[in-house]
């Protein structure tokens, strides 16, 4: 079953952010991944929203996103990530 890895973000050290965004392709691509949406103005329709990205992903099960989140070069990169943006992370498993 399909699963969503939903991300939001708000930057802390831009440049660091920048960073790790320069090296992230490289690395997601090899776990059967799909950036679906990546926006740094997302438009809200209702309630605050405080954060400066939204990013969704999506894999084909649970697995696969787990063996990017916990790959050793995700884990790499993302220190710059940790750097550059404080960020909520969720994994969404799709309807049956």
């Amino acid at each position: 079953m399909s699963v969503y890895v939903i991300g939001q973000l708000k930057f802390l050290n831009e440049q660091s952010y920048r960073k790790y965004q320069s090296r992230f392709a490289e690395v997601f691509v090899k776990y059967n991944g799909r950036l679906l949406a990546a926006d740094e103005n997302p438009i809200v329709l209702e309630g605050k929203w405080d954060k400066d990205k939204f990013v969704l992903m999506s894999f084909p099960d649970a697995r696969n996103a787990r063996r990017f989140l916990e790959s050793p070069e995700y884990t790499e990169i993302s220190q710059d990530r940790k750097l550059g943006a404080e960020t909520v992370a969720l994994l969404i498993e799709g309807l049956k």
